[in-house]
């Protein structure tokens, strides 16, 4: 015959383990629900602490195109239509629109750029190039790969094309500073082109390019601006 305090013991241990059948998945349940909560937490405050670009005080509502990737995530872009406020200035107008690509479409698997970029600063040159400094999460956070990292620029360019006439070129700058590749394979020394009109007039080359010399000051600019 089994002793009175064994049967107590046994009972006590079978109920503790039902009991935990039924609590631990409702528990991983609300611990997943506070992660998800969490991180858009932390993505508002993001957004909240990046000032939106000023915009024409009671202009009227312009059909942006933000080009944005699909959920195949296989390369392919998607124009998407948005009603923003755009200013006439072409540096405020290129502002709104990669700030608002950099927030990125309904859809989080469209996404081209990493959520926690920012956007620092946006220079527009006299011969139409434009210059762009990110923060260091755009290298850092987007997935390394020529695929992820062209898909990442290309969603720049084409809807600074499709927005800001006014942009020809775009040169990438990475917390003030020319770094060689976005995150390990998209050469980012070079200058990537914007307009496909200016592509077809753009003149040869010859000795000392036109374009680097007024990009070198735009460096000095930003890196004055950094350090203040």
């Amino acid at each position: 015959m089994i002793p009175r305090w064994r049967a107590w013991l046994a009972g006590g241990l079978l109920a503790a383990v039902i009991a935990a059948a039924l609590y631990f998945p409702a528990l991983r349940r609300q611990v997943d629900k506070v992660a998800q909560l969490t991180e858009k937490t932390a993505e508002q405050a993001r957004r909240e602490l990046i000032p939106p670009a000023p915009v024409r005080s009671g202009g009227p509502m312009v059909q942006a195109k933000m080009y944005w990737g699909t959920r195949a995530q296989d390369g392919t872009l998607r124009a998407v239509t948005v009603d923003l406020p755009l200013s006439d200035d072409p540096v405020l107008r290129a502002k709104q629109v990669l700030n608002t690509l950099l927030a990125g479409p309904v859809d989080p698997e469209a996404r081209t750029l990493p959520p926690d970029a920012a956007l620092l600063a946006f220079y527009i040159l006299p011969d139409g190039t434009a210059v762009a400094d990110f923060s260091e999460a755009l290298g850092t956070s987007i997935p390394s790969g020529i695929q992820s990292e062209q898909t990442a620029v290309d969603s720049i360019t084409r809807t600074l094309e499709a927005n800001v006439p006014q942009v020809q070129r775009l040169k990438i700058l990475i917390h003030g500073q020319e770094v060689d590749s976005l995150a390990g394979h998209l050469d980012l020394t070079q200058t990537f082109q914007v307009s496909t009109k200016a592509a077809e007039t753009l003149p040869a080359a010859s000795g000392a390019s036109s374009i680097t010399r007024p990009i070198e000051k735009a460096y000095e600019k930003m890196k004055a601006a950094t350090k203040r």
